[in-house]
């Protein structure tokens, strides 16, 4: 059965081209230049006709990326070379993934959601195949893991909303949880947030930032909430010793009118890069690590998520928005958790 939800967000997601361009029509990005040139262009990688989302970037630099079915179909995973320019599938059947990072193993790590998905966190193994790491919280499906990311240490921080699917909640919250794979247990990390969606940490290990994009509905609804309660917010929580997450701070309130952040990335100097889906100001919004606005970069639609690649490629911050995959040059190489420094 194809939702409200589905439709209002398939929607966001229609193009038909699949080339190699440089949109001249996306508004110059501004702010700080020492983080992105006002001149700096961003490019079209790849267009296809689902959803992207969760770009992340492996050791060899390849930049994979979900490409979500909002039909109820099979969702796929998707591999693009900087070096060659193409892409191609690398998971067939994702299990509805949404959220990916690689961990310091060189494995795959995706959230997977709902929707015929598989709702849960699993590993994507090399030939593509999902393999379910956590399932449930106290006995209880999870809602449908949206993004993820793996803490230096190792614990794996993922968010638990549900904004599409037609599985019946068996949780009663929306929450931030986090999967210790040494002790293969996994604990409720937030009490505090109504409906998580990204998540990053920052590059000394001690900050989760956590967007809350509570947009005031179950994802059951069969029509839109007449005037339902938005809650948009960019959060810091300060992380324990043993992974257990402090007092929260709330870096910025975007009010209750439009939505707010989905996926995040940083750099290596702390900055916070949040896709920014407020259809009246839609991009990367590039903030401090205090939650002050320091450069704006337009996207040709909605985006979703960003990485950074590797190595040569470290300024580059690749974006998923609308049904395809961009890129543009930064200037402060990115930061990943869960993968060396110098790559």
């Amino acid at each position: 059965m194809i939702h409200w939800q589905h439709i209002l967000v398939w929607g966001i997601a229609c193009s038909s081209f699949a080339v190699s361009l440089v949109y001249a029509e996306t508004p110059a990005p501004s702010g700080d230049a020492s983080i992105v040139s006002p001149d700096a262009k961003i490019e079209e990688l790849w267009v296809d006709t689902g959803f992207t989302e969760g770009a992340c970037v492996s050791r060899d630099g390849i930049i994979y990326f979900s490409d979500i079915n909002f039909a109820g179909g099979k969702g796929k995973i998707m591999a693009f070379d900087p070096a060659s320019g193409k892409t191609t599938i690398f998971s067939a059947d994702s299990g509805q993934s949404n959220g990916l990072m690689i961990n310091k193993k060189g494995k795959m790590l995706a959230a997977c959601g709902a929707n015929n998905g598989k709702q849960c966190l699993a590993q994507i193994t090399k030939n593509g195949k999902v393999k379910p790491i956590v399932e449930t919280f106290e006995g209880k499906k999870f809602n449908a893991p949206n993004d993820l990311v793996i803490h230096p240490k190792g614990w794996v921080y993922f968010t638990d909303p549900r904004y599409v699917g037609h599985e019946p909640l068996e949780l009663d919250h929306m929450s931030v949880f986090r999967y210790d794979p040494k002790t293969k247990t996994v604990h409720r990390a937030t009490t505090d947030i109504t409906k998580p969606n990204g998540v990053v940490v920052s590059p000394d290990g001690k900050t989760l930032y956590v967007a809350e994009t509570d947009n005031g509905a179950s994802g059951l609804e069969k029509e839109p909430p007449q005037e339902p309660k938005l809650r948009m917010t960019l959060n810091a929580f300060p992380i324990k010793k043993d992974g257990s997450l402090g007092k929260k701070k709330v870096l910025a309130d975007f009010g209750d009118k439009e939505t707010g952040i989905d996926g995040m990335t940083v750099d290596q100097k702390g900055n916070i890069y949040a896709a920014f889906r407020a259809e009246s100001r839609f991009g990367i919004v590039v903030f401090s690590p205090e939650g002050k606005e320091l450069a704006y970069i337009p996207t040709p639609g909605l985006p979703t998520n960003c990485t950074f690649g590797i190595g040569d490629d470290a300024t580059t911050l690749y974006i998923t928005a609308g049904s395809g995959l961009y890129r543009i040059p930064c200037k402060i190489p990115g930061f990943h958790p869960a993968l060396p420094v110098d790559q």
